[in-house]
């Protein structure tokens, strides 16, 4: 499955999934984030069950605000339409698959 590109514009539509869904909040100059990156981008791949977006900052401010994003990277779980989990910072794969079956 791939990734998809959240901006404020299809937001409602992601949020809105019947399948859990993990948003990766990043900015392209950010270090960390270029770590979680590519263990989303896996997650995606292999896990149908999940619906995967990625939320640039410093192109979406609007969505970085209304998710009190401060830092980043910062993973957000969406469930049934609401926040259900969240971490900032660098995570293994196994904790942000824990986040989504949680």
């Amino acid at each position: 499955m791939a990734v998809f590109n959240v901006t404020k514009e299809n937001f409602t539509e992601i949020r809105n999934s019947a399948k859990p869904v993990l948003l990766d909040f990043y900015a392209d100059w950010c270090g960390p984030c270029r770590m979680v990156s590519p263990l989303v981008d896996e997650i995606a791949e292999e896990h149908s069950e999940f619906t995967v977006g990625k939320v640039n900052v410093d192109e979406q401010p609007e969505l970085a605000v209304a998710f009190g994003v401060s830092s980043i990277p910062m993973l957000t779980v969406i469930k049934n339409g609401a926040v259900t989990a969240h971490a900032v910072g660098i995570r293994p794969k196994s904790a942000i698959l824990d986040m989504l079956n949680g």
